[in-house]
């Protein structure tokens, strides 16, 4: 039932071929990202509860509420919720894989149509425990409207664990004719982002502060050591409160990954009194801007927020890639990602590969 771990491996750290893939998509997107400029705007209302317990998901899938599993197809067809809707992992079906930026509406438009996937329906959303991967399927269908999208935080290891059944039949909903428009209020462009830190929204203090930032990304991404973009550090006035802070024990993938535990217990979420805790510092009445890497781990952290009722919360979705891209963006604990020495590790790493090749040649010859 739990992933790899490989893949909890790759949850807890970037890598170098990200750090490769990341370079060339900030080449391509140009200094100011695929985002336009847009007014400041009112956040898009939310009524209905941001995550919720197993108890609620049983309701909703007696109330025929829609439910969209985001994990891959393979993991999908082992084991998911009865009646839940698949496109596949979302967040690489919807996304550009380099730019990390969803693709285009019309494409989206067809995906949705296809799958029967509404975002004006009541949804319920899941993927395993504790991961970004829902929360980005709950952001996607709030920034296309959708005012009644749920997060199932526990997902389907917590599903199993309550003894809940699952199906291994897919299951196909009646297509329909999506037609999707970008809802204000609900993501803010990079655009928009420089101009307000630049006026100085984010740097004051108290009721002088406009706009609270959250950067949900890890302290070493935040201080410049960890370079994902053209340059490290963060934006100017931003909290950091990595991600994986919401979880009873942040430190669960990396555990994971070293094979400490055997299961994703350490990824549910604190208990509410706790997120309080973590959110103290912040004014639920202002406005609150997360972002991270691609906006992925963000969406998270928004939700969140959502659920403990902040009025007013966004995702910076182009996040650091397109900020560090923009490289006359005011930014603090700024660093260069140093391309020469990329290409040198690059190139040991082949002379590596080379050799071993050679080495494996060379006995086959043998025989």
């Amino acid at each position: 039932m739990f992933e790899t771990a490989k893949r909890w491996k790759d949850l807890a750290s970037g890598g170098l071929a990200t750090a490769a893939l990341v370079l060339g998509a900030l080449v391509a997107m140009g200094p100011m990202g695929a985002a336009s400029a847009q007014a400041r705007t009112p956040a898009l209302t939310q009524s209905a509860p941001a995550i919720i317990d197993a108890t609620n998901v049983q309701d909703a899938l007696k109330r025929g509420v829609q439910v969209w599993d985001v994990r891959d197809a393979r993991d999908y067809a082992r084991g998911h919720l009865p009646g839940a809707i698949t496109i596949g992992d979302a967040a690489k079906v919807l996304r550009d894989e380099n730019a990390e930026d969803f693709i285009a509406l019309a494409r989206i438009e067809k995906i949705f149509s296809d799958a029967g996937l509404d975002p004006a329906r009541e949804t319920v959303v899941y993927g395993w425990r504790g991961t970004w991967n829902a929360y980005f399927g709950q952001y996607t269908l709030r920034y296309f409207g959708g005012t009644r999208v749920s997060v199932f935080h526990e997902g389907i290891e917590g599903w199993q664990q309550a003894g809940l059944p699952v199906s291994g039949e897919p299951f196909k909903a009646a297509a329909a004719a999506v037609k999707l428009t970008p809802a204000a209020g609900v993501a803010i462009s990079t655009r928009e982002m420089i101009e307000r830190v630049a006026r100085g929204e984010s740097r004051s203090e108290g009721a002088g502060r406009t706009l609270q930032i959250i950067d949900a990304r890890t302290v070493k991404e935040f201080n410049g050591e960890d370079i994902r973009a053209l340059r490290g550090g963060h934006i100017p006035g931003a909290v950091n409160i990595p991600y994986e802070a919401n979880w009873v024990d942040p430190d669960t993938a990396g555990k994971l990954a070293r094979k400490q535990v055997s299961t994703s217990a350490g990824m549910s979420l604190k208990a509410v009194a706790d997120l309080r805790a973590l959110y103290a510092n912040l004014d639920p009445e202002k406005e609150t801007v997360v972002y991270c890497q691609s906006g992925a781990r963000a969406s998270e952290t928004a939700g969140v927020l959502l659920q403990l009722g902040f009025k007013n919360v966004k995702v910076y979705d182009a996040s650091w890639i397109g900020y560090g891209n923009t490289l006359d963006a005011p930014a603090n604990n700024v660093s260069y990602f140093n391309v020469g020495l990329l290409n040198a590790r690059i190139g040991a790493m082949q002379n590596k590969i080379d050799a071993l090749e050679k080495s494996l040649a060379d006995e086959r010859a043998k025989r």
